[in-house]
Parts: structure tokens; C-alpha cells; sequence
């Protein structure tokens, strides 16, 4: 049987996973650096806590998870003799994998109540699973690092979310358009527009404009029911480029403004302080998913940066505000806001444009290879000592000939070996050699 895995999942060698974890130490870094506490949750949760929250399409990509033993024992004959797998699954599968880490959150927070101080700010960096159609960028098992602040609405937050979306990208090396704007925007859009009761209709259609074009977003929009006057509407706010430009456009409508002086305060907050990347008004983003009611972000690679020319990636980073999420558990007056950086696609970025720092992908100072039997105790000695003073070492664990230990140090991506006979065993100063360079020189204990 020849090995495979599941589509949409990836293997990683020891060199990648060294880089991811360069990835998530620098977002944890800056997690802990803004006050947010780590927290984790399961990778199943209950399909009642998970279906609902994500939209009709959400729902559609949702794993399930087969109930144990027999289970199409408790399964209807009827509806399975009428392969209805909407009425099936409900009897079959009563658990699911996460799909973000949002709406676990939000159940966290409900069921840990008592045990938390509000404003509570949490981060979490864990794998969620989606079954999406595998392509560049999009995968069913990647990793989410999101930052979350439940129980305050300042506006604070917001400006605090998007000066630590900058501050990530500018460590990592990677120029980025971080755009915002406001479902109450939409909102006030839909309500011109005359299509208050189908807001998300509208905003799912919208959210893919970058994707199919206007062409296609006024098709999807015809099929859910507006027409040439509503689009005509959608239209021109869409060809609005700025909060000013906007703004008279929602004259009539309260939740637009309201969306509008939310935004601009974010913005002057944000301004009055220096950042790295570009921060914009995008009127187009809309993100897809439900619960957003207030600030919403995406964060895409900058093509204008030199060097970031070709690079061709969705986005790399999103979020948003929700009023109250956690009342869908039963805990009320709760708002929060938050953001998810897209590690996978971070990760193919940076490879793609060569920015991971050299020692990245490195795990060992020092490889210690020993040219006799005789002198394999006190290299075993040696790198017993280096360890115990925090140096990261290996000992080849045997004497091989010498072509064979560069080979495996080479392979190993050692940047330095060091060589032990018997000469060096009776005299502690040993061989050094520097991989790349090809240099030697002579060092003892102390110096390693």
C-alpha cells in the first residue's frame, strides 16, 4: 500500500517546522508584548456549538465527526433509505472540528466566566479545519494565531489590534496593506440600498468582489433578488475610495454614520502614533461571516514594495468586531473584537520571497563528530557539559569516516562542526570547522 494523506494537509521536515516556529514565536511575542493570555481549547467541539455561526456557506465546510461505535444504528431507515444526509447527519454526528477559533471562544468564555477578569484579552495558536477545495494558499488543516479582547467596546481595541497587525509584519520582514472598515457601513449601504433584510446576502456577494469582479458580484446580487436600481446603488458606493467620499452617501441612514465615526476615530488613534505598513479604508472588504456587527480587517501582501511584486496570495491576516457573540450561549452584553493572522500563508510568502533569517531553519551550533572510538566518551563527555550550559550540540554517534560525518552535517544544516581525535581529546583544544565557509580554527570548552 503506497502511503498518502488527506488532501489539503501538509507533512513537514524538521527545517520547516523550525520555520513555522520562527512564525508563532514572533506573533506570541507580540501577543504577550500587547497583554493577551494564552488560553486552548479542543480540537472538537459540540456541531450545535459550531453550525449556525458561520454562515450558510460556513456551515457547508464544517467537518463532522462520526459518533462512536454503531453509529448508523440510531440513524432514521427512512431518511436513509431517502438519502436525506441533512436529516441523517444529526443522528449520526454530534461533534465536529473547529473551524476558527472565534466561536470556541466565545463558548470558553461562557462556561469560564467566574474564572476571568473582564476586559479579558486571550490569544490562541492552534490548528482548524475546513473542507475547502485545496489550492495555493488554501488548505483544510492550517494554523490560526488569534487575539481576541472580550468585554469592552473601546475603540481602543481596534486601534491596539491594528498597530500589533503592523508590528508583526515589520518584525517578520514583510511589507503589508492592512485595509478596515466597518459592517455598519454595510449596513447603512443595505439600508439605502433597500436591502436591510438580506444584509448578508449583500455582503457575501460583496466579499468576493477582489475574487470574480463586479461583473459577477451583480450576477450573484440579481439571484438573490436586487435589482438594476439596487445595483446601481451597490455600484457607486463600491467605486467610493475614502471615509470623506463615503460619507455623503449615508447621509440618510444613522447606522452608516455610526460606522463611519467609528472608523475614523480607529484611524486618527492609529495615526497619531508611527507604523510600518499601509493602513487604508477599503469600502469593499466585507468579510463573509456572520458575527462581525463593528471594525473589520484584512491583511493582504503589498505588491507596491519593492520586491513584493509577484507575489500572488490572498490574505494573509483578518478580523473584526462582534457585539455579542457569546449570546448565542446564553451570556449577554459581552463585546469583543479580534484577529487571526494566517500562518500558512505567511509561511509560503516568506518562503517564496527568500525572508526567513538564516537561522531559522537551524536547530544545532554545533555538530561534534569524533575521529576514533577511543575519543566517542569524551565527546559523549563533552557534549554532555555543552548541553548542561544551554549550547544546542549533537555528537555522530559513532566514528565513521570523515567524509561520511560532513555528509550528515551538511545534510543536518550544522553550521559548525567540531572535530575530536586523540590529539584534541589529551589537549582540550579542539578543530572547528565553519560549513559554509570551509574556515578552521581552534577553540577549547570554554570558547564552544
Amino acid at each position: 500500500m503506497k502511503p498518502s494523506i488527506p488532501k489539503g494537509t501538509r507533512d513537514f521536515l524538521p527545517a520547516e517546522v523550525r520555520r513555522r516556529d520562527y512564525i508563532f514565536d514572533v506573533i506570541r511575542k507580540h501577543f504577550r508584548r500587547f497583554g493577551y493570555q494564552p488560553i486552548e481549547t479542543p480540537v472538537m467541539e459540540n456541531l450545535s456549538t459550531l453550525t449556525g455561526k458561520y454562515g450558510e456557506e460556513g456551515d457547508k465546510l464544517l467537518f463532522k465527526v462520526l459518533n462512536n461505535g454503531d453509529f448508523l444504528g440510531k440513524a432514521n431507515a427512512e431518511d436513509l433509505a431517502a438519502k436525506d444526509s441533512g436529516k441523517v447527519l444529526s443522528s449520526i454526528s454530534k461533534r465536529g472540528l473547529r473551524y476558527d477559533l472565534t466561536v470556541p471562544f466565545a463558548r470558553y468564555v461562557v462556561m469560564h466566566q467566574n474564572d476571568l477578569a473582564f476586559p479579558f484579552k486571550r490569544y490562541a495558536i492552534m490548528p482548524v479545519w475546513r473542507a475547502d477545495r485545496p489550492q495555493k494558499g488554501r488548505y483544510q488543516e492550517f494554523y490560526q494565531c488569534d487575539a481576541d479582547v472580550v468585554g469592552s467596546d473601546s475603540l481602543l481595541n481596534e486601534a491596539e489590534l491594528t498597530q500589533l497587525l503592523d508590528g508583526v509584519f515589520h518584525e517578520l520582514g514583510l511589507k503589508a496593506v492592512i485595509r478596515l472598515n466597518n459592517r455598519k457601513i454595510l449596513a447603512g449601504l443595505a439600508e439605502i440600498a433597500g436591502m436591510a433584510d438580506n444584509m448578508m446576502d449583500m455582503t457575501i456577494a460583496i466579499d468576493k468582489l477582489d475574487k470574480i469582479g463586479w461583473e459577477k458580484v451583480a450576477e450573484e446580487l440579481t439571484n438573490r433578488g436586487a435589482d438594476a436600481g439596487v445595483l446601481e446603488v451597490i455600484k457607486s458606493f463600491l467605486d467610493a475610495n475614502s471615509l470623506e467620499s463615503v460619507a455623503p452617501l449615508l447621509a440618510t441612514s444613522e447606522v452608516g454614520k455610526q460606522g463611519i465615526a467609528e472608523l475614523q476615530e480607529v484611524f486618527d488613534l492609529v495615526a497619531s502614533q508611527p507604523t510600518n505598513n499601509r493602513i487604508e479604508f477599503d469600502v469593499t472588504l466585507a468579510r463573509g461571516l456572520n458575527y462581525y456587527t463593528g471594525a473589520i480587517w484584512e491583511v493582504a501582501v503589498d505588491t507596491d514594495a519593492p520586491g513584493q511584486e509577484n507575489i500572488k496570495m490572498g490574505s494573509i491576516a483578518g478580523g473584526g468586531r462582534y457585539a455579542d457573540l457569546t449570546a448565542i450561549f446564553g451570556m449577554k452584553d459581552m463585546p469583543g473584537v479580534g484577529i487571526s493572522f494566517g500562518a500558512e500563508r505567511i509561511y509560503d510568502v516568506l518562503e517564496e520571497l527568500d525572508a526567513f533569517p538564516a537561522d531559522a531553519s537551524e536547530d544545532l551550533q554545533y555538530l561534534i563528530l569524533c575521529l576514533d572510538e577511543e575519543t566517542l566518551h569524551h565527546g559523549f563527555g563533552l557534549v554532555s557539559r555543552l548541553r548542561a550550559r544551554g549550547v544546542h550540540v549533537d555528537l555522530y554517534p559513532k566514528a565513521a569516516k570523515m567524509k561520511k560525518m560532513m555528509k550528515y552535517a551538511d545534510q543536518r544544516g550544522v553550521p559548525k562542526v567540531v572535530i575530536i581525535g586523540s590529539r584534541e581529546a589529551e589537549s582540550g583544544e579542539y578543530s572547528v570547522k565553519t560549513m559554509a565557509s570551509g574556515e578552521q580554527e581552534t577553540m577549547r570548552e570554554e570558547e564552544l
